[in-house]
């Protein structure tokens, strides 16, 4: 008798927003949660983000408001997750892909872009029309990177 390999296993998209969603939870931002993984053409985790203050900034030092003035936002200071996925790496991210919650704004698109990310796999596009991810679209098409949305094979 001769047993075999389990068939039913998780698919590597799936791992990898997963996991994505797991670094999302570290989030001090009330309102988004956001994560991202970067992952090497062998499948290997090379660097994870979750949104928020720049290292070394307490959670309580600036605001976490999304409405009001630019300084006196949250946007002005957080970092997204995309862009700590990059900063986090601990290896070369040329040739790698990344596994985001959100779609990417086009501030981390030029991050990604300038770091050699060759695709995106995203999962929620609630932005789509907002300009700063219409810009992120034209940026990833104007470098040849290729982006496409995961559909949540959770639970089938």
């Amino acid at each position: 008798m001769t047993t075999s390999a389990r068939e039913n296993c998780i698919s590597w998209d799936e791992c990898f927003m997963r996991m994505a969603h797991v670094i999302a939870e570290r989030s001090k931002d009330p309102s988004t949660q956001a994560g991202a993984v970067v992952v090497d053409k062998n499948n290997v985790v090379v660097g994870m983000g979750y949104n928020g203050f720049p290292r070394g900034i307490a959670s309580d030092k600036l605001p976490w408001e999304r409405e009001g003035g630019f300084l006196d936002t949250k946007y002005a200071y957080v970092c997204h997750a995309e862009e700590n996925a990059v900063y986090n790496a601990n290896n070369d991210t040329r040739g790698c892909k990344t596994y985001c919650t959100l779609f990417p704004c086009n501030e981390c698109a030029k991050t990604m872009i300038q770091n050699g990310i060759i695709e995106v796999i995203f999962e929620s596009d609630k932005y789509h029309d907002v300009d700063a991810f219409a810009a992120a679209r034209r940026l990833f098409d104007a470098a040849g990177i290729k982006y496409r949305q995961y559909v949540c094979e959770w639970g089938k």
